[in-house]
């Protein structure tokens, strides 16, 4: 066939890399090898847009076992254990095929985790949609709930946190980001790096089909009116068949067997046999008909581009073929010899005894392109005077609002459908900062948490950038957990627009300088481009996922939950009233303008040390950090939580108390001590110069402050659930 320029750009490659693709391979590509191309080339695989910038993100400490480059991240937790986790989008699949894209984005990540040799232990979710009265939006919203529920329950992993927002930048463009939690043993983790000539190459799991081709080019691109005609590059999961394949992948490494193993996510055994060869400096020689299909008369180009789920690509030591066989065979999978590695460091590809690809690997991986593209300096929005604004609304009307709307309203009918307690371990669970999973087999609690960034990255990327780390550091810190590391999911617009790309870059930029002054490595991640469609990009949402360790679980758990009558509350962190860009600006009074809050990195990380100081000193009965909607609607989860009122003190007359309670001032937590602790709270408080406030007592059924509101505890319960149920049930 003769490759012309509307089959180059139909597989997502420019007239200059298709030259330099000649170039590298001394000649024109056949259509198989075009096609190899295309998906080592494509953003999703290559990273050719960030990868120059990814690479002055901190990834190292001392308890990082492996960084960005594997599968996941694994970090050290001590006395022999390690923790592997990751996050990656799924945007584009779910936007088209909402149950079968959030369904192969859950699978995917626990094949990234567990082909690390970790046993997953827990699922996390950042999922958002486009305005809630949008013509697409309720059917995307119980399309990827359903199918974030039906794989992660079937296969019987806790889907234990996550979040949901909706805002109209993702109307035509939804995100589902998916996070894996697993936990291994350090010196059993292993690696996709091949290793050694003539060393079997072992195809294991489901059969490939036609499902999924193109795939990871399509996640490469922006939608447009066409985007419902790529239903046949969205994958289809099978949540049965990854439990067997997960557990005869853990059997299998138990023994001496595997040198190096990957998963067939993003472009499929291309991906797999490629970056496992290129890692070891080796070559790969593939017989496209050993590979078990399940359709008939598949072509070579179809089998190397195929994303079926639910297989693996090993090599294994020579010897160890028949022992693998048997266990695959056992749990009733798959398993084929279909090459070999070989020293020539070429992709060498058989079909029906005639070479049909043949291409050096240094063209696949180390000369992808690389682009350094034009950014645009992101500018400090300028505040603007909102007293006249504010001054007319009265607090009791703007809590009610605030509190029914969607993006805080109780999301019980999303989480029940998460089964948050198989496997017996899950002891804090969605709701709360974080959650928390004890270590099976140890004392030790995983503490674990996802969070975005939207609002404050749209508005000046290089604050929210920093808020995001923080905001993580803050929910692990809330929960009595010590921060260890993160994982990144960087959701963004077309890269080739200098203004998207200023975003990215500016946003690495305070990431990097948070995760660097609290010490949270960057270990895995994911960048997601070309969100949106028609040119119209979505908002820039990096979310981040976050670890954390309870080296202990016999102390008291700490929660967001009220928990007695005559507590004393009492706000850790300088209060200045900050509303640009605070859910009360944007979601009820429509003010979009103003620079989001800045980020004090010291603060934050002496008020988290405090914060810890009391909780491992058993001094404070439950914690929240202060976040989305300001201080009242932090008091209100924890009333609601613990099914108890609150009486807030007296502001003092100079204070507005619009920007005191609903301001989103960064570095604050709520704590809640009991009256014989209060003396011994406030004298380390002190001690160590941190700025706090005594705002409330804990009382028993109402949340007052005198003459500006009184509610009890059930009716804004009530308030709290209704948007969801009443849209759920029309």
């Amino acid at each position: 066939m003769k490759i012309t320029n509307e089959i180059v750009k139909n597989h997502g490659l420019t007239t200059l890399e298709f030259k330099e693709i000649k170039s590298l391979i001394g000649r024109e590509p056949n259509l198989v090898e075009l096609g190899i191309f295309s998906a080592m080339w494509n953003e999703h695989c290559s990273y050719k847009s960030s990868k120059v910038h990814l690479k002055k993100l901190p990834t190292k400490n001392e308890i990082v076992i492996q960084g960005p480059g594997e599968n996941a991240g694994v970090i050290d937790i001590k006395d022999g254990d390690a923790i592997v986790f990751k996050i990656e989008s799924h945007n584009h699949p779910s936007y088209i095929e909402p149950f079968q894209g959030a369904a192969t984005g859950v699978g995917g990540i626990l094949r990234d985790v567990f082909t690390m040799g970790a046993r997953p232990i827990a699922l996390l979710n950042s999922i958002h949609f486009g305005d809630v009265n949008h013509k697409k939006t309720k059917h995307l919203l119980n399309g990827v709930v359903s199918g974030i529920g039906g794989y992660g329950n079937c296969i019987g992993i806790p889907t234990v946190a996550g979040e949901t927002k909706f805002n109209e930048s993702y109307n035509e463009n939804i995100l589902v980001n998916a996070m894996a939690v697993g936990l291994a043993k350090k010196d059993k983790i292993f690696y996709s790096k091949a290793k050694g000539i003539n060393k079997p190459v072992v195809y294991v799991g489901s059969k490939t089909g036609r499902d999924g081709i193109h795939g990871a080019s399509m996640a490469s691109a922006e939608f447009d009116e066409n985007s419902e005609e790529k239903k046949p590059t969205v994958q289809v999961g099978d949540p049965f068949t990854e439990k067997l394949l997960l557990e005869s992948c853990l059997e299998l490494m138990k023994d001496k067997s595997i040198i190096a193993i990957q998963d067939m996510g993003a472009a499929g055994l291309t991906s797999s046999s490629v970056e496992m060869a290129s890692k070891g400096g080796l070559g790969i020689e593939l017989e496209l008909n050993k590979v078990p299909t399940r359709e008939q008369d598949m072509t070579p180009y179809e089998i190397m581009l195929s994303e079926s789920q639910e297989r693996m690509l090993i090599i294994l030591e020579e010897g160890k073929e028949d022992y693998a066989k048997k266990i695959f065979e056992k749990w009733d999978l798959d398993f084929s010899i279909i090459g070999k590695t070989t020293a020539t460091n070429r992709l060498v590809l058989k079909f029906d005894n005639e070479t049909v690809a043949d291409l050096p690997l240094s063209a696949l991986s180390d000369k992808a392109p690389m682009y350094e593209r034009k950014s645009k300096k992101i500018k400090l929005p300028k505040k603007f005077d909102y007293k006249d604004k504010i001054k007319k609304f009265e607090i009791k009307d703007l809590i009610l609002k605030l509190i029914s709307h969607p993006n805080f309203n109780n999301k019980n009918w999303i989480t029940s459908q998460f089964d948050q307690l198989v496997m017996g371990d899950t002891i804090l669970r969605s709701g709360s900062d974080a959650a928390i999973i004890k270590a099976h087999d140890t004392n030790k609690g995983i503490a674990v948490t996802v969070d975005s960034s939207a609002k404050f990255c749209a508005a000046f990327p290089l604050y929210g950038g920093k808020q995001i780390i923080a905001e993580c550091w803050r929910n692990l810190i809330a929960v009595g957990a010590k921060p260890l590391a993160v994982t990144n999911c960087l959701n963004f617009g077309n890269p080739e627009n200098p203004e998207i790309m200023g975003q990215f870059t500016d946003c690495l930029k305070g990431m990097k300088e948070a995760c660097e002054f609290l010490n949270m490595p960057i270990v895995s991640g994911n960048v997601s481009f070309y969100n949106g469609t028609n040119q119209k990009n979505i908002d820039p949402t990096p979310v981040i996922g976050g670890v954390g360790l309870i080296a202990n679980l016999d102390r008291k758990l700490i929660d967001h939950k009220l928990k007695k009558e005559g507590n004393i509350i009492i706000k850790i962190g300088k209060t200045f009233g900050h509303l640009y860009q605070s859910a009360l600006f944007l979601e009820i009074l429509n003010l979009k303008d103003g620079p989001p809050p800045e980020v004090n990195l010291t603060n934050e990380k002496n008020n988290g040390e405090m914060i810890l100081k009391l909780i491992s000193g058993n001094l404070i009965e439950s914690c929240h950090d202060i976040s989305s909607g300001g201080t009242i609607m932090s008091l209100f989860e924890m009333a609601i939580g613990g099914n108890l009122g609150l009486k807030i003190n007296k502001l003092k007359s100079t204070q507005n108390h619009i920007e005191y309670f609903f301001g989103e001032d960064q570095g604050r937590y709520l704590i809640e001590v009991s009256k014989a602790n209060l003396s011994k709270v406030i004298e380390l408080l002190k001690k160590d110069s941190i700025a706090y406030q005594e705002i409330a007592t804990v009382i028993k059924e109402n949340i007052e402050l005198e003459s500006f509101f009184e509610f009890k505890i059930s009716e804004l319960d009530n308030l709290n659930q209704k948007w969801f149920n009443d849209y759920n049930a029309n």
